[in-house]
């Protein structure tokens, strides 16, 4: 009776383990996919940044050669 009991308290325990890694992987899963937005967002930015500064170089190598 008493290794029935401690099958049935493996199974429970199992269980808890199994639970706590799923909500771990959800947990993992929302942190991924908030770090993909984020990296996105920087893309653009820098993206955006580079088309500033490269028409900026441009400005200043035409004006230098104009002189």
């Amino acid at each position: 009776m008493a290794q029935a009991d401690q099958g049935a308290g493996s199974a429970a325990h199992s269980d808890e383990i199994v639970k706590m890694r799923m909500q771990i992987a959800a947990a993992n899963k929302k942190y991924n996919q908030q770090v993909a937005a984020a990296k996105k967002v920087f893309d653009h930015k820098k993206a955006e940044a580079a088309k500033e500064r490269d028409a900026a170089v441009a400005a200043a190598h035409n004006g230098a050669s104009e002189q």
